[in-house]
């Protein structure tokens, strides 16, 4: 199990590029499976979940090439001409398979294209429960049957003659609503979803399946309208820089007072993140899609007008992604002021603030969705610890927090934060990071 060593205490100074959006990545590489054409990718992270992705897909029989890379990631082209359905029923699939949350991604584009899935019960971020249920009703709706062995964590699902159907999502679920889409665009007749997740990363999907030529309206909003088709071909296709990534750049820089400008962040995707940063008194500056953050001695956090605490929750979009609560949570602990975190959908992702309170910060963990963060103002720096990575959103929170504390740190586990973001410690050591990597 690898670490980091951290030194705390250094300022960093320069410029920051965001990598490709993870998030977006794993829907988007999974869509080459609904044709035989070629796909052409760029902007893809080279973190370890889109990697084990890609080699998921190779695996299956999909042709992978890598043509180059810039700043925010490395292009590749995909060819799905050869898929290997057997494959899936080997045991060295569904250990692959099991290994990624990512995977359950490929189902909609099997069963679309291939009429029939199987994939266990897939791994990823310990946080609490993340059911499946929303992908499952709404294969179920496009008339997909599935058969679920609990003995050996493994779904089996036949999908021989997908139709178009009306459906009412139960909840507004990123990986559902891509996965039901990718589904649909190759069912017979009009297929509507209500209560669609409507995310940038969706966003992105709709319009790289509408250049493959499918066909949906309603893109950006939660009503989308997929008219099926017979085939999809090849396409090109961009994705757009890790709003996630570019949110913890900004509390990076709040927490060690440094003067970072974050490049090409895509800032018409960004939704609220940039605003709900301000509320925590963290001065920005955008100069055209670029985020320039000057060095901060202190920052106040906001009110409600009457005066109350200010609470920040995570919401569907156009809200604040709960991937993001780690790191603003953390931010707020040397904030002056006091700020409510609502972690509405993980019952488990704020029990990182042990580690936190260990540092010396001030924080109440209410319940398992609740934590009140006393800023300290800078009176008391935090100090450095040993601790470990619990999930990839918490390991970029507690990295966040090791470099802006006194003395030495060590993080353990950091294969989690490698799952999200991209030789991390190489990227902030360039700008005046000290990272050891063990």
């Amino acid at each position: 199990m690898s670490s980091f060593e951290v030194t705390g205490g250094k300022k960093l100074k320069g410029e920051l590029v965001p990598q490709g959006a993870k998030n977006e990545a794993l829907q988007i590489l999974c869509a080459v499976l609904l044709t035989p054409e070629k796909v052409t990718i760029s902007n893809i992270p080279e973190i370890i979940d889109v990697i084990k992705l890609i080699d998921l897909l190779k695996s299956i029989g999909v042709q992978v090439s890598q043509i180059g890379g810039d700043d925010g990631g490395a292009s590749y082209t995909f060819q799905a001409n050869t898929v290997n359905v057997d494959y899936l029923l080997t045991e060295e699939y569904k250990k692959k398979a099991a290994a990624l949350r990512g995977s359950i991604m490929i189902m909609g584009p099997l069963l679309a294209r291939f009429g029939k899935g199987y994939i266990p019960k897939p791994g990823g971020d310990k946080i609490g429960r993340r059911r499946l249920d929303t992908h499952f009703i709404g294969f179920q709706k496009l008339g997909a049957k599935f058969d679920y062995d609990d003995k050996t964590s493994f779904y089996k699902v036949d999908a021989s003659k997908l139709k178009g159907a009306y459906m009412l999502l139960d909840e507004a679920s990123v990986t559902g609503t891509a996965n039901i889409v990718m589904a649909a665009v190759l069912a017979k007749g009009v297929t509507t979803i209500y209560n669609a997740a409507c995310e940038p990363y969706i966003q992105q999907l709709c319009k790289m399946l509408v250049s493959m030529g499918a066909k949906i309206s309603g893109i950006g909003s939660n009503l989308l309208s997929i008219e099926g088709v017979d085939s999809l071909g090849g396409c090109t296709h961009r994705m757009l820089p890790d709003m996630i990534e570019v949110g913890s750049f900004i509390g990076l820089a709040a927490m060690t007072q440094s003067e970072i400008t974050i490049k090409n962040v895509g800032y018409e995707h960004l939704g609220i993140i940039p605003d709900t940063f301000a509320r925590l008194g963290i001065q920005m500056e955008r100069k055209g899609d670029d985020i320039y953050i000057p060095s901060q001695t202190n920052y106040a956090i906001d009110t409600y007008i009457d005066g109350s605490i200010l609470t920040i929750a995570d919401a569907i979009w156009p809200g604040l992604t709960p991937d993001l609560l780690s790191v603003i949570l953390v931010t707020a602990t040397q904030a002056k002021g006091t700020v409510l975190i609502h972690q509405k959908m993980f019952e488990s992702r704020l029990f990182f603030v042990d580690k936190l309170i260990d540092m010396g910060a001030q924080i109440i963990l209410c319940d398992p969705h609740r934590a009140t963060i006393i800023g300290l103002n800078r009176q008391y720096p935090l100090r450095g610890i040993s601790m470990t990575s619990p999930d990839i959103r918490a390991g970029v929170a507690l990295l966040i927090a090791a470099m802006s504390a006194e003395g030495k740190s060590t993080i353990h586990n950091i294969e989690q934060i490698d799952r999200g973001y991209q030789q991390i410690d190489k990227r902030l050591n360039k700008i005046g990071a000290e990272i050891v990597r063990k």
